[in-house]
């Protein structure tokens, strides 16, 4: 490994890790492989999801996703390198995460019919025919958008401009989940649930683990 490492030239070394973000394609090509109906659908609507109107609009900030968190990972890359690692992590066990539960949990979400040939009824249909209505208990767009967003709110490299333009989008590819009716409220809940709950085990165990260890070296040598 150091024979290789010496003779790559050192410009392209600092963005090797930037090959990382492979995984991916390798995450899209498993979906899907778990995007199929399965013998038992089940539905998690409640009457405050029915009440919610679908809304074509919402089809832009949904559709630009995935773009999205490839901007804010790669943002991370270059201003807060530990939260760049960090989020490919999390993205990729709340991922394995999500197909597990939809290989055994599958839910579905009724969807209107979309009416009209203006660009944003065209995008929802596009979005309706690309994707199947199944798979949607944990939300991987919901999970994704709040991770990158505490992300940011933790990140040593937060200001007002980068914290406010990445909770605003966030929050708004959230909402357009379910006025899109492509998500219902539950789905949003267990998506935030997994990336807290990972973050405890993978981010914040870890530090308390290492400040303990500290503590108790400084104790012993005192």
């Amino acid at each position: 490994m150091t024979w290789l490492t010496t003779r790559i030239p050192k410009p392209l070394l600092r963005w090797a890790p930037l090959l990382l973000m492979l995984i991916f394609p390798v995450l899209g090509n498993l979906y899907h492989l778990v995007n199929q109906p399965t013998h038992k659908v089940y539905s998690l609507l409640t009457p405050l999801d029915q009440a919610m109107p679908f809304i074509k609009y919402f089809a832009l900030p949904y559709g630009v996703w995935i773009f999205y968190i490839y901007v804010c990972i790669v943002y991370f890359f270059f201003r807060d390198r530990p939260s760049y690692y960090r989020s490919l992590l999390l993205y990729t066990v709340c991922a394995l995460t999500c197909y597990g539960v939809y290989l055994v949990f599958q839910t579905t979400v009724p969807r209107p019919v979309v009416l009209g040939d203006d660009p944003f009824a065209q995008l929802s249909r596009f979005i309706y025919n690309r994707d199947q209505p199944f798979n949607c208990f944990p939300s991987i767009h919901c999970f994704s958008s709040y991770m990158v967003m505490r992300m940011i709110w933790k990140s040593p490299a937060r200001n007002r401009v980068n914290v406010t333009l990445i909770s605003g989008m966030s929050l708004l590819i959230i909402a357009s989940t379910l006025f899109m009716k492509q998500h219902v409220i539950m789905d949003v809940v267990g998506a935030i649930a997994i990336v807290e709950i990972y973050s405890f085990l993978f981010i914040k165990l870890p530090s308390l683990y290492r400040n303990k260890m500290a503590s108790q070296h400084r104790e012993f040598q005192a």
